[in-house]
């Protein structure tokens, strides 16, 4: 049986698809062919939409791929037939009825709060003098402050996005870590690592790991590669 060749790679809020340039080189000369997903991030549904648009273009099985609220987009998106296997990259993984909002909300009160700004028309950011030590503590400082400066409205709509029917019940995932993650707190990540049956492994590293541990993240990404065609999903 061979691997699966195809990525389709799915970002999250507040920024856009640039993020995975370090994971997509290192996929890429690997010979994997490998999409870039860039969404609007205005409503789940949305980008849902625009990733099985994405996916329709495959010619064959791919790994569905998403960051941190990507993963509530590949989530619902995944169950579309091109799809062989989920990796969550420091990632929302919300069950039938959840949302990211919802699963925020089960955070404990005196854990890391993500420095999200009160919504103005409809769209969220995060604090930009804050943005780095939340969202980017280990990427260069130069890079950080691009990261805060660039940042990408988050459609409040997107953010209440419920699942229908998830993905990870029919297709196997695995899901990384970030230990040191301020923006999801690393106790949210294993719970639902876990009860979605992910291959789970484990760096420590900040929220965007994708850019700061691109080789962690690309090896996660190949593991499920060569064994979403013979792994069983949590069902």
């Amino acid at each position: 049986m061979t691997d699966v060749r195809n990525v389709v790679l799915v970002h999250g809020g507040f920024v856009d698809g640039s993020g995975w340039r370090g994971v997509y080189d290192l996929l890429t000369a690997d010979g994997y062919n490998v999409s870039v997903v860039q969404n609007q991030t205005l409503s789940l549904e949305s980008d849902v939409e625009t990733t099985r648009n994405v996916l329709d273009l495959r010619d064959g099985p791919a790994i569905l791929v998403g960051h941190s609220y990507g993963g509530a987009v590949i989530t619902e998106a995944g169950r579309h037939e091109n799809v062989a296997g989920l990796a969550y990259i420091a990632a929302f993984a919300p069950d039938a009825g959840e949302s990211v909002s919802s699963l925020l909300a089960t955070l404990p009160p005196d854990g890391p709060v993500p420095p999200i700004l009160p919504p103005v028309d409809g769209f969220l950011f995060l604090d930009r003098d804050k943005f780095a030590a939340s969202f980017a503590a280990d990427v260069p400082e130069r890079d950080a402050r691009f990261m805060a400066d660039s940042q990408v409205p988050w459609g409040v709509e997107a953010l209440n996005g419920t699942i229908t029917e998830p993905a990870w019940r029919t297709k196997a995932s695995w899901y990384l870590i970030a230990t040191n993650d301020r923006m999801i707190p690393p106790p949210l990540q294993p719970m639902m690592s876990e009860r979605i049956g992910s291959t789970v492994a484990e760096v420590p590293a900040s929220h965007s790991l994708y850019v700061s541990h691109p080789r962690a993240t690309a090896e996660l990404i190949e593991q499920a590669a060569q064994l979403a065609l013979v792994e069983t999903p949590v069902g």
